[in-house]
């Protein structure tokens, strides 16, 4: 018997598309598309908007089963749910970002006699307030960005022959046959998943994490299980869709288009497209070790003793006087640039973008 694609929603066109409701200028499509294999489909995926404390959170993610659906339905429902219940979600983003991923795996193994013996890769993008994306992965499914037309991949490929001294550190080893793809223990052919209980002294499910400033280079974001990128690359996947504005429209020519190249996989794939510059509530949000030193902040509303200003003018072409270098950090633009500094930002390099976004002289 076949069975529907697995949804966080239910299946109809418009299930399938939404917009952030902060700015009606970003905007998501989804397809999935079950591959050539004997069984039902295996993937699952969430794409939507929600609020909490205030900010607007979209969720987005891709979970390619393997062995089963149950693992990616779980992940589905729960994985999620269990990212933003952490305590430190928004003043330590990657390690809550971890600790959820750890935990539900734990989860799952636990439940394996009702969730089978199978697993499933996963990656997940947060974008908070439509001003930064927070992506974490384990297994083989990409998140890529398209900035100016030019794919940069934030995920992590976790293939076997990267970490075969890892998992052999675990008792564990890696074939590699002629004619097929390295497989850990000669049978899973990523490194780190949810689930696999038979093999899971000699996998990991901790994530790879990344974070993006989406400023105004970004043009849209890409998530899609391996059934796209084992026929298509990043750039080619960015080239593709670049023109197609329906965030659906452009996830299903995604799915078409590696089917058209002779993927046998099932297919699911996610675009997220912001087709101008988004103006939202600057967020304090904590992630470690990442480098975003050569990107700048998005604009953000003013505050000012009126409420706050969302005028068409960049922040360049503000009608205030600009104020002296020793005031530049009191004023509440600058306050709008606590994020990015706490992203990775250098105090020397945010003091030009400061002086530059007061009047458009640099400090």
């Amino acid at each position: 018997m076949k069975e529907k694609a697995c949804f966080s929603t239910p299946v109809t066109p418009e299930a399938r598309k939404g917009k952030s409701r902060f700015s009606k200028r970003i905007t998501h499509g989804s397809h999935l598309m079950k591959g050539k294999a004997n069984h039902a489909m295996e993937d699952c995926l969430v794409s939507e908007f929600k609020m909490l404390d205030d900010h607007e959170l979209g969720l987005f993610a891709i979970f390619d089963g393997h062995m089963g659906h149950d693992v990616a339905k779980y992940l589905q429902e729960h994985l999620f749910d269990s990212i933003l219940k952490q305590s430190d979600f928004w003043t330590d983003t990657k390690n809550a970002l971890k600790n959820a991923y750890q935990t539900t795996d734990k989860e799952i193994l636990e439940q394996s006699f009702k969730l089978g013996k199978g697993g499933s890769t996963a990656v997940t993008a947060i974008l908070i307030n439509g001003q930064t994306l927070v992506v974490a992965n384990v297994g083989d499914s990409r998140a890529v960005i398209s900035k100016k037309g030019v794919a940069k991949q934030l995920s992590v490929d976790h293939e076997p022959s990267k970490e075969k001294k890892l998992i052999e550190s675990k008792g564990g080893f890696v074939s590699n046959l002629p004619g097929d793809v390295p497989r850990v223990d000669g049978q899973l052919a990523v490194a780190r998943a949810f689930g696999d209980k038979s093999l899971k002294r000699h996998l990991s499910s901790e994530p790879d994490t990344a974070v993006e400033i989406i400023d105004d280079d970004v043009e849209f974001v890409i998530l899609a299980s391996d059934g796209l990128w084992k026929v298509m690359s990043n750039q080619e996947a960015v080239d593709s869709i670049r023109n197609i504005k329906d965030s659906h429209s452009a996830a299903k020519y995604l799915a078409d288009e590696a089917v058209s190249r002779k993927s046998k996989d099932d297919i699911s794939c996610i675009v997220v497209r912001e087709q101008c510059t988004v103006r939202c509530p600057p967020v304090t949000c904590h992630v470690a070790e990442v480098n975003t030193s050569n990107q700048q902040p998005r604009e953000h509303p003013r505050e000012t003793p009126h409420g706050r200003v969302r005028g068409k003018h960049r922040m360049g072409q503000a009608k205030e006087n600009p104020l002296s270098p020793d005031d530049k950090w009191a004023h509440p633009e600058a306050q709008t640039l606590v994020t990015s500094l706490k992203l990775g930002h250098d105090k020397t390099s945010l003091t030009s973008i400061v002086g530059q976004r007061l009047k458009g002289k640099p400090v």
